[in-house]
């Protein structure tokens, strides 16, 4: 099918001022803020996106996007970041070392410095979703990052919990993958690449077991980070050429953050990746040690048909809340899944409004 919506389009969010904010971290990665402004704002608000997505995801012209949502009422100075995770940068994908304390302890602040560079030094509010959400929750954790207004954490944040299947994956695929198949990066386009090659087969191999549709991108995605037919999101919220073009938007992934990850669900909470590592060191072993000392609220957001991360957050909200009672809210929503509260095409009536809601109440005087 002819790629109908073209990759990066920022056609999605018309009517405002864009403009493009490189930053540079302390480790030494260039990224990039898209910045979509209406007009002055006190409550500037930063979109932070997953694993192998990117900022697309916040600003898709098929339907309504969450970033011209909150143009639209109020919140007229929105950042979208493309962290070292985006599919629009190679570092995910390249060897080395890769982890969710490099997220906490070098893209966030460095982000919010760029915000805060242009928009002023107010409180920001953040929406982020899945292993953004559980990173940006890690660098509130660790102090890496503050004045944060509110966090919208759709999905996880830092009480990872996986279903048999994902957690049978996470154990044994990594290592699997790269020493029986020689691939280190998974990628959901593999069955257009060269045939007979091992992404190729494990492409076909994935889409014998996924009947629901007759996109082999869908049936990837859903092998790479879920259980379920599909995993991430039920077919009938996503708009047709969302479905058609979710390679777009979920892109390939190398093996390091997973890896991180799994370490996470063996503990039952988040803990740092290597406590040896020197990068790290302003960062705690343990992401739970000072939850207390979060005094931002936060809204944990989570569908009840959440084939990735299942109830995490409802898990995180109950232990954090039993820490520091009447401080964060939890909304579970109604056939919803992983990924769909961001990316559906009806989320700006059944979801949208009710992160809304959570930022006015937070919003500066």
């Amino acid at each position: 099918m002819a790629q109908r919506i073209p990759r990066f389009s920022l056609e999605g969010v018309p009517d405002a001022e864009i403009s493009h904010h490189p930053f540079i971290t302390e480790d030494g990665l260039s990224l990039s803020l898209t910045r979509f402004r209406r007009g002055p704002c006190d409550d500037p608000v930063l979109l932070v996106h997953g694993l192998s997505s990117g900022s697309d995801m916040f600003i898709m012209p098929e339907h309504r996007n969450l970033t011209s949502y909150l143009l639209d009422h109020g919140f007229t100075d929105v950042w979208a970041l493309d962290s070292r995770m985006s599919n629009r940068f190679p570092y995910n994908t390249e060897p080395g070392r890769h982890s969710l304390d490099d997220l906490a302890r070098f893209d966030y602040p460095a982000a919010l410095a760029e915000v805060r560079r242009h928009a002023a030094p107010r409180p920001v509010h953040v929406i982020a979703h899945c292993l953004g959400s559980l990173a940006f929750a890690m660098s509130l954790s660790a102090g890496s990052v503050d004045g944060i207004a509110s966090l919208a954490a759709n999905s996880v944040a830092l009480t990872p919990r996986l279903t048999r299947w994902s957690r049978w994956k996470l154990e044994y695929g990594p290592e699997l993958f790269e020493h029986a198949l020689g691939l280190s990066v998974l990628d959901p386009r593999a069955r257009t690449g060269r045939r007979f090659t091992p992404g190729w087969a494990l492409s076909r191999v994935v889409s014998l077991a996924h009947q629901e549709c007759d996109n082999p991108a869908c049936h990837m995605i859903s092998f790479m980070w879920g259980s379920g037919w599909p995993a991430l999101y039920s077919h009938e919220n996503l708009h047709p050429l969302t479905h058609d073009r979710i390679a777009d938007l979920l892109g390939p992934s190398g093996l390091g953050y997973v890896r991180h990850v799994r370490k996470m669900v063996r503990a039952g909470h988040a803990v740092k990746n290597d406590p040896r590592d020197p990068r790290h060191t302003a960062l705690p072993d343990d992401y739970l040690t000072d939850v207390t000392e979060i005094d931002t609220p936060i809204l944990f957001l989570t569908g009840d048909q959440n084939h990735v991360f299942g109830d995490s957050n409802v898990i995180c909200h109950r232990e954090l809340s039993r820490r520091t009672p009447d401080r964060h809210e939890l909304a579970v929503l109604p056939g919803y899944g992983h990924i769909d509260p961001i990316i559906g095409k009806d989320a700006h009536r059944d979801v949208f409004p009710q992160i809304l809601d959570f930022l006015r109440r937070r919003a500066a005087a």
